[in-house]
């Protein structure tokens, strides 16, 4: 008698990271697709219903957190895990209250990504212990308002990474350069960000997230 592996989708903007990942958990779990965009990520897991997402935390279009608030409509148990180079607070805090049940580093072996793809296939929430003590401290109330702050939240991923380049002083085109999109593009995250935030102009802008520390 044997175990039926577990289902994934792969979705990380980089082609061939998708392709390693694939590689690595060959004969590990049943991947049935892998997705580069936002877009793509949710017709993806809606037309797959797979038992875990293999999820991006930073990628074009919000991220994985509107990937996740795309597919809470349609399928609200959906279990996704992060799979990431970053191991910031704000990002591993953003994902999990968007609906993630777990976040690990791309630092991670094939093996032990299988195993976190089946722990929370069944249920249980998988954390390294670094990451596990961000997760904690924020539902705890013990991080500084710099650390998990209320209005920052109400940004995507690209929003904050927007943010962050024209409060160190980057024109338009050259954000735009920075992540390989148009400056309208730019032009509107950044009317997004004026809007959500409350702000006026990129003056204030850039004096909020220096008041955050969100920039050196």
């Amino acid at each position: 008698m044997t175990t039926q592996r577990p289902s994934v989708v792969i979705v990380d903007d980089h082609a061939l990271f998708r392709a390693g990942v694939r590689s690595e958990l060959e004969g590990l779990v049943d991947v049935r697709a892998d997705a580069g965009t936002v877009e793509e990520a949710v017709g993806a897991i809606l037309r797959e219903k797979p038992d875990v997402v293999l999820l991006d935390v930073h990628m074009p279009g919000g991220g994985g957190v509107e990937v996740i608030r795309q597919v809470a409509r349609e399928r609200p148990a959906q279990r996704f895990l992060a799979l990431s180079v970053s191991d910031a607070a704000e990002d591993v805090i953003a994902v999990v209250r968007a609906g993630a049940r777990g976040y690990v580093t791309k630092s991670v072996s094939g093996e032990e990504l299988a195993a976190a793809v089946g722990r929370v296939n069944d249920g249980d929430a998988v954390f390294s212990p670094r990451l596990a003590g961000f997760v904690l401290d924020a539902f705890h109330g013990e991080l500084t308002e710099a650390d998990v702050d209320p209005e920052l939240d109400l940004l995507t991923m690209r929003e904050r990474e927007v943010l962050r380049l024209i409060a160190r002083g980057y024109l338009y085109k050259e954000v735009a350069l920075q992540l390989g999109i148009s400056a309208k593009t730019v032009e509107a995250h950044v009317s997004a960000v004026l809007r959500k935030l409350q702000l006026s102009n990129r003056h204030e802008l850039s004096r909020w997230a220096v008041e955050r520390r969100l920039v050196d």
